[in-house]
């Protein structure tokens, strides 16, 4: 008992001699001018760590352990001291941006203790991740699957705590690559954090992260993102690249405070999913070859609507790969600009700064265009000035949110653009969502049933153009359970768009004076015969390209 009981006094004693430490710190910042930090409240970035070598830190008695590009944090015990001064003085010649903090012996023994790590660690800067290509090429050849990027991060997590957070990171964003995934999201809960990525535009659960990993991560993620570690309380925005062999990927990430921490999401901006063809959107050709038409035009509008993630940016990047050529000039106006188009000049929204999308459009047209891209149409200024632009000969590409083609009509009106001016320079507005491909290695054929025959026959039997259906309309396709290694066994890979379109013809001119609505101008636009959405839907669905419950997932089919 008495051995205990001393046990438990020299611990009493060491909290007291380190509070007084803290304090003695505190009251000293106050008469050098240097503000106090308390090591153990913040992490420490083992890229600042290994700029001080570990022999002139503790000599100096300081570490530097903040960094953010140039910017770093440095904590010494005796800012005034020579030593201090000296190493502070050698970063600064180095190119270094240096703030000086002070704090106590033992906050810096906390931040030495990192130099053990160094030989882990791999090395980071704000702004860019780098994968070296032996890495990534093992984890492209590893990390195949969902189950397997799982697998693989559950034994990372046992490693060195440096390392393991640098593997966690290699293993996550590579995986992420691999198996296609859009976005990668990390939601604190109550116990554990939850990773999970979208394929294909839904959310798959890949595995449960504890606390104090996800803390490591995060401070990682939000350094390489360029944001503020100390906040913690307030949403942020960042981007970083991952550096795969001699191509760098962007990554745009957001921070969100929760009630368990703050959630992050990672967009992963691969310039492979832009680069898709126009002829590989899903257009039924007959109307894809008319919109082709269209956007070969000197002048004029031509709009896309629909949700966020219903694939308008694609669309758009293809008609203006499509329209792309030297005699051209194309600018574009974009919030923000997501991928990075050769020969095109592209210009991103600043409002903090005065340069919205209303003042880029007024800019744009200064600089002789041929061409603009609008990336939203969210405003009457905008709107008025877009359709001045395709009136005076330039064409004209941009976006609405509205729930089908003919909603586009009825928007720009309420947006105060006269009705007798969108018959000239309006060329097509286009509606679009994205279904989820059958994954062809595994998808199974079967009669429809009586509800489903009846949802077909109903839906197809305002096609106009017969020509499109198919012969055989009692067979449709589904995902097979537990699908295949090919589609991660969720039955489904990649995916494709359906589409509707209106062009501008006499029928949609005469009813546009009207100021109808938007079924007004669905119904005069039927004879074009382009298929509705949902009609395109059905279509792809008895070609076996997806299922009906696919479709139902993004539009409404008993609306029909």
């Amino acid at each position: 008992m008495p051995q205990f009981a001393d046990s438990e006094e020299l611990k009493r004693l060491q909290v007291l001699r380190d509070r007084e430490a803290e304090e003695l710190a505190l009251i000293l910042s106050k008469k050098y001018g240097v503000e106090y930090i308390d090591l153990s409240l913040v992490p420490t970035n083992t890229d600042a760590l290994r700029l001080i070598p570990e022999e002139e830190a503790r000599d100096a008695k300081i570490a530097a352990y903040g960094r953010v590009g140039k910017r770093i944090s440095v904590a010494a015990h005796e800012p005034e001291s020579t030593k201090t001064k000296l190493a502070v003085q050698k970063l600064q010649d180095a190119g270094y941006t240096i703030t000086l903090y002070i704090c106590s012996e033992a906050s810096l023994r906390r931040a030495w203790d990192h130099y053990a790590d160094l030989s882990y660690a791999v090395e980071s800067h704000a702004g860019i991740f780098d994968i070296t290509g032996g890495d990534f090429e093992l984890l492209l050849t590893q990390a195949t699957s969902t189950a397997r990027i799982a697998s693989l991060m559950s034994e990372a997590i046992s490693l060195n705590r440096a390392y393991r957070v640098t593997r966690l990171l290699q293993i996550m964003l590579a995986g992420a690559l691999t198996i296609d995934a859009s976005d990668i999201h990390l939601e604190p809960e109550e116990k554990a954090v939850r990773l999970r990525y979208r394929l294909d535009g839904v959310l798959v659960d890949i595995l449960q992260i504890d606390p104090e990993t996800f803390h490591l991560m995060l401070s990682r993620l939000k350094l390489l993102s360029g944001l503020k570690l100390n906040v913690t309380n307030a949403a942020q925005d960042g981007r970083f690249s991952i550096k795969v062999s001699d191509e760098e990927i962007e990554i745009r990430s957001s921070v969100l405070p929760g009630s368990y921490g703050e959630t992050m999401v990672m967009r992963l901006l691969n310039p492979k999913s832009i680069k898709v063809p126009l002829e590989s959107l899903g257009m039924e050709e007959k109307y894809r070859l008319r919109i082709e038409r269209e956007i070969a035009k000197p002048n004029g509008m031509i709009l896309t609507t629909g949700p966020t993630g219903s694939g308008k940016t694609t669309t758009l990047y293809a008609f203006l790969r499509k329209v792309n050529n030297p005699e051209s000039k194309i600018i574009t106006i974009e919030d923000p600009i997501e991928y990075h188009l050769e020969g095109i000049v592209q210009t991103q929204v600043e409002a903090e700064k005065g340069y919205t999308f209303a003042a880029g459009l007024r800019s744009a047209l200064r600089q002789d265009p041929d061409i603009i891209m609008v990336g939203e149409i969210r405003d009457d200024e905008v709107a008025t000035t877009a359709i001045n632009a395709a009136l005076t000969g330039h064409l004209v590409f941009s976006t609405l949110h509205t729930n089908d083609a003919a909603g586009a009509f009825p928007r720009l009106i309420d947006l105060g653009v006269s009705e007798k001016v969108l018959s000239s320079s309006i060329n097509v507005a286009m509606a679009q969502r994205l279904v989820r491909k059958l994954c062809p290695e595994c998808r199974v054929q079967r009669p429809a049933t009586a509800d489903e025959q009846r949802l077909i026959d109903r839906t197809l039997g305002g096609v106009v153009d017969r020509a499109l259906i198919p012969q055989n309309k009692t067979l449709v396709s589904d995902a097979r359970e537990g699908g295949c290694e090919t589609c991660n066994g969720r039955g489904y890979k990649g995916r494709v768009g359906i589409f509707e379109a209106i062009f501008m013809d006499r029928a949609i001119e005469d009813v546009l004076i009207t100021k109808p609505s938007a079924r007004e101008i669905f119904d005069a636009a039927r004879p074009q015969g382009m298929p509705s959405m949902t009609e395109d839907g059905i279509l792809k669905v008895l070609r076996g390209i997806t299922s009906i419950a696919e479709l139902g997932r993004v539009v409404d089919l008993q609306a029909q």
